[in-house]
């Protein structure tokens, strides 16, 4: 089981992922953090939603990419409610379950670019 310190430590990483794409914004809501893109949610860092036990991250993913992860490892990546029919991921990020902060890092760029402007990925892409 984790603990309120491996929570506030998975919102800091998260948070720093983050901070790194241009216009996302993170919002507190009910214990959650949405990360949201001009308006458009593109991640929640949801803790014991409902009671459900886990500390994870739901991120917009293609629907591709969804079966692959969870089909492909299913102690660290499953199909999240409300979102999961539209391709979202959920990502376990509790201490037990190893995150891949890598993949998390690519997962949140994909979801910003599946929802930005073409001028913002061509300039976050010129760096």
């Amino acid at each position: 089981m984790w603990s309120a310190k491996d929570a506030a430590a998975a919102r800091k990483k998260v948070d720093a992922l983050a901070a790194r794409l241009p216009e996302l914004v993170a919002e507190q809501s009910h214990g959650h953090t949405g990360y949201l893109l001009r308006g458009k949610r593109i991640a929640w860092l949801v803790v014991d939603h409902h009671g459900d036990g886990r500390l994870a991250l739901w991120v917009k993913a293609p629907k591709d990419e969804q079966e692959a992860l969870v089909g492909g490892d299913p102690d660290r990546y499953f199909v999240p409610p409300y979102v999961g029919k539209s391709g979202w991921v959920g990502v376990l990020l509790d201490p037990a379950s190893e995150p891949d902060w890598g993949e998390v890092d690519a997962l949140l760029e994909q979801a910003w670019r599946m929802t930005a402007t073409k001028r913002a990925i061509t300039a976050f892409d010129a760096g």
